[in-house]
């Protein structure tokens, strides 16, 4: 390995691009999830089951919490980003809903 003095400005455009490629990959990972959840939500509305399932969530929850906390990352915020996930999915749902009905 070198001493030499790494160019700040080349490693910030290095993390920089890493960064840009994460967040392309966690953009097309939450698509895939929300074509998932969408599916849920027609089979939901199409049985007519509450577009919500709180113990469900609540084991989601517990789980990711315990993920974050094994991948280093703060377990709160796991939950508040699975919390507005959560909430959205549920908007769609409902909407899935009020679709079959009309």
């Amino acid at each position: 390995m070198s001493d030499a003095p790494t160019d700040p400005m080349a490693e910030l455009l290095r993390l920089r691009a890493s960064i840009d490629n994460i967040d392309a990959a966690l953009t097309y990972m939450l698509a895939e999830r929300f074509r998932c959840t969408k599916q849920v939500g027609a089979l939901k509305a199409e049985h007519d089951l509450p577009p919500s399932d709180p113990a469900r969530e609540e084991r989601q929850t517990a789980r990711l919490r315990e993920l974050a906390d094994d991948a280093d990352l703060d377990p709160a915020f796991a939950e508040k980003w699975f919390n507005f996930v959560v909430a959205e999915v549920i908007h769609h749902h409902i909407k899935a809903k009020g679709e079959t009905q009309a």
